[in-house]
């Protein structure tokens, strides 16, 4: 008889650890299983063989396949449970494609594409000097900086090619499903059966790829947003991370993990983007692991013209309350040209602020008790946060009065606008509320052949879509993020004005962009203009070290709700005084311990929430604070946040 210790894909026990079970049968490591789980059974995966303990065993049911998961998954089991204290059943649950004991019917869908004919790649001396420079590289993480129509794509494509030559395995994750329809476009003209994984994909569907990609003795190609990463190939030489800036890479709920950390304990992992995250370009600078792509793919004369509108100018709006004299001009001239206009705002809705003028009463979401949301085309009151609709007031509830105003603008409060404008203009909405056939991975093929006028977005349309017929660009607010309290909150806005602004500076046509801010001299903005990020990155990390914040230090946000705010402040009070004994007990230095305060959402129908922030130099004192808290349902924890909203 074998003895093997399982890791279950359910919690059996506060301690939630792996168990003993006997099994006739030799087991590999990694070997996915059926064991009996008190009256029940689940799935499980064997992690080690050991000897027979003293105690009474009972069996493994049945193996569920004969191949074993590959080792860079078996690693990734226990390194994410220890290294962000998250279940072990749930990080096997991750792992583990739902519905694997199911039988299923044949895959109806293919996974797979054939190229129609070979297709050129042509590398310019920039792309070919980055390659060699990752290759070179002995740095586990690379960071591939390169601005926005520098060609990272064909860089991704030739080292996918050399890796495949290597007889290994590539991962590429994108940060959206959006996203996954481009590029695999583009791998698709150069490699056949590429593998694309994404929660889009029905249970069967996903469940019977993952089979196919854990039985496969070939070297794959891997596309999708964060999930792809629990592919089951054999031999992975490579992940490659497009858009690396984006927090779609962050999970938050159990297993809460970052890709990018997950990736680079896989595998060789690119972190490629035209924005690096502070903490990514900190960290790579240490170890010399940054590639610099300062060159666009293809040369060209073509120009991008920035000009800057001041929202407090109210005479640059005299045909409209939100969008700009120059702006509409630039639209029409567009429309004579059959070019594009292109026009973000993140924000979407009709009106984010319903108000009574008379008595000031706001209209809350009863459950979340933040503003709704006007959607002017449904007629009703949304909640962006927790997704319930309410009737429009038509007077207000507390004083009677019909003085019930709605203030603000979002992308559907846009649309009508350049409806009103420019009535015989096609135009294109692309943010949550478009209907799943009219998305724009469902419809790119339209837009990128300039079948719209008008595009008018969120932060989705900013991520990595070429619009080659595309000669004005507006942001309607580039400041609206700015004033959030948020350590990240000036990053994230560098972020998206410099990824809207790459939309129109691919070197495509000659084109205007028009950045509209109430903080027109904000450095965060100038410098996004600019595309200035060395300088932007001196700036935000001399504050960070000051405020000590990442990558100085670590992170723990401890939230704690109950339904009456007198219990949530006695309870977290407690939790503080607890935290800083021990600190002190311990003698443990170089630790930061904020006093308890309300969270941004303070009050929602669970009740009150209020938090502490905990930040380290040092990690390992980090998980000591972390370890010695009682783990209960009233408190919720995030190890590395990249938020403290």
């Amino acid at each position: 008889m074998n003895y093997y210790l399982v890791a279950p894909a359910k919690t059996f026990h506060q301690t939630d650890n792996v168990l003993t079970y006997s099994s006739a049968e030799k087991l590999a490591i990694g070997q996915i299983v059926e064991i009996p789980l008190g009256k029940q059974s689940c799935i499980g995966i064997v992690t080690q063989k050991t000897e027979q303990p003293e105690f009474e065993t009972k069996n493994i049911i049945r193996t569920i396949y004969e191949q074993p998961l590959p080792k860079h998954l078996t690693k990734a089991l226990f390194w994410l449970a220890n290294y962000y204290r998250c279940p072990l059943s749930s990080v096997v649950q991750a792992i583990l494609p739902r519905g694997i004991t199911k039988k299923r019917r044949n895959l109806t869908q293919s996974d797979t594409k054939t190229p129609s004919e070979p297709v050129a790649n042509p590398l310019n001396e920039a792309q070919l000097r980055a390659i060699a420079e990752i290759e070179s590289n002995s740095a586990n993480t690379i960071l591939l900086h390169g601005i926005t129509g520098s060609g990272k794509t064909n860089i991704y494509i030739e080292l996918a090619k050399r890796t495949l030559a290597k007889g290994q395995s590539i991962i590429i994750l994108v940060p959206e499903i959006a996203l996954t329809s481009q590029i695999v476009r583009n791998f698709q003209a150069h490699f056949q059966d590429i593998v694309i994984l994404h929660s889009a994909q029905t249970e069967s569907i996903r469940h019977q790829i993952w089979e196919k990609s854990l039985k496969s003795t070939e070297p794959q190609v891997v596309i999708g947003p964060r999930s792809a990463l629990f592919a089951p190939v054999q031999n992975l030489g490579l992940i490659i991370i497009d858009e690396a800036h984006e927090p779609a890479y962050q999970q938050d709920q159990n297993p809460k993990y970052s890709a990018l950390r997950l990736a680079s304990i896989m595998s060789k992992t690119i972190l490629g983007t035209a924005t690096p995250l502070i903490s990514d370009y900190y960290i790579c600078e240490q170890h010399k692991a940054i590639v610099e792509l300062n060159q666009l793919a293809i040369k060209n004369e073509k120009t991008a013209k920035i000009s800057l509108i001041d929202l407090k100018e109210r005479g640059n709006f005299s045909r409209s309350r939100f969008i700009s004299r120059q702006l509409i001009e630039s639209i029409q001239n567009s429309l004579q040209n059959h070019t594009q206009s292109l026009i973000f705002h993140n924000r979407r809705g009709s009106a984010p602020l319903t108000v009574c003028d008379q008595c000031g009463w706001q209209s809350l979401c009863d459950n979340c008790f933040l503003p709704l949301v006007l959607h002017a085309d449904e007629f009703k009151m949304h909640c962006h946060t927790c997704g319930r609709s309410f009737p429009v007031p038509t007077s207000c509830p507390e004083c009677h009065n019909a003085s019930i105003h709605h203030k603000g603008f979002g992308t559907k409060a846009i649309e009508d606008e350049m409806h009103r404008l420019f009535p015989h203009a096609k135009i294109a909405r692309f943010d949550a509320d478009t209907d799943a056939d009219q998305r724009l991975d469902k419809i790119y093929d339209q837009v990128h052949n300039g079948n719209y006028d008008i595009i008018i977005g969120t932060q989705m349309i900013a991520k990595g879509f070429d619009f080659p017929k595309l000669t004005t660009l507006g942001i309607i607010q580039a400041d609206s993020q700015l004033s959030l309290p948020d350590f990240s909150s000036e990053e994230r806005s560098y972020q998206l004005i410099t990824q809207v602004i790459g939309r129109a500076k691919r070197g495509h046509q000659n084109s205007e962009i028009f950045i509209q801010s109430f903080q027109p001299e904000h450095q965060v903005i100038q410098y996004a203009i600019q595309n200035n990020y060395a300088d932007f990155y001196h700036y935000l990390l001399e504050k960070r070290q000051k405020s000590k914040l990442p990558p100085y230090t670590f992170l723990l946000k401890l939230s704690m709700t109950y339904k009456t705010e007198a219990i949530v402040v006695k309870n977290i009070r407690a939790l503080y005084k607890k935290i800083v004994r021990y600190a002190k007990a311990e003698q443990i230095t170089q630790l930061a311990i904020t006093p308890p305060m309300p969270a941004f959402h303070e009050r929602t129908n669970s009740g009150y929430t209020w938090q502490i922030i905990v930040k380290a130099k040092s990690r390992t004192n980090l998980l000591k604070i972390f370890d010695i808290i009682d783990k209960s349902p009233y408190i919720h924890f995030a190890l590395d946040p990249i938020t403290l909203l």
